[in-house]
C-alpha cells in the first residue's frame, strides 16, 4: 500500500454490466483515496467513466457512463472530497480498453 499518490491513473473501479452501484471492494479503495487525497488540497481527481455493451446506443452508453461517474463522485464527496476537486467525463462506449464497464480514477494537478 504506497503512501505517495502519483499523479495518473490511481483506481480502476469496474462495472458488471449495466450496474451502476459500486460494490465493497470500491468503496474500500475509494475510500482509502478520499483519506490520501483529504490533505492534499493541490490534486484533483478526474473521473473517466466509460459503459457499453452488445447492442446498447451511444446516447444510453453515456448516460450510463456519467451515472458511473456521478456514483463515484457522491461516494467520494460523502468521505470530504469537495466536488470543485471532481472533473467528470462520461465518454460512453468511446473506449478501445476492456472492461468498457468501468469509471478511471486519475490524479491530476491543478
Amino acid at each position: 500500500q504506497p503512501n505517495e499518490l502519483k499523479l495518473g491513473q490511481a483506481l480502476r473501479i469496474n462495472f458488471m454490466n449495466e450496474e451502476t452501484k459500486l460494490n465493497k471492494d470500491a468503496e474500500d479503495k475509494l475510500y482509502q483515496l478520499s483519506e490520501q487525497l483529504g490533505n492534499k488540497p493541490e490534486l484533483r481527481i478526474q473521473l473517466m467513466a466509460f459503459a457499453g455493451a452488445e447492442g446498447m446506443s451511444i446516447s444510453k452508453a453515456r448516460r450510463q457512463s456519467l451515472s458511473r461517474a456521478l456514483t463515484v463522485r457522491s461516494f467520494l464527496m460523502k468521505k470530504g472530497i469537495r466536488s470543485t476537486r471532481i472533473d467528470v467525463r462520461a465518454l460512453g462506449n468511446k473506449s478501445s480498453e476492456l472492461p468498457i464497464n468501468r469509471v478511471d480514477v486519475n490524479i491530476v494537478e491543478r
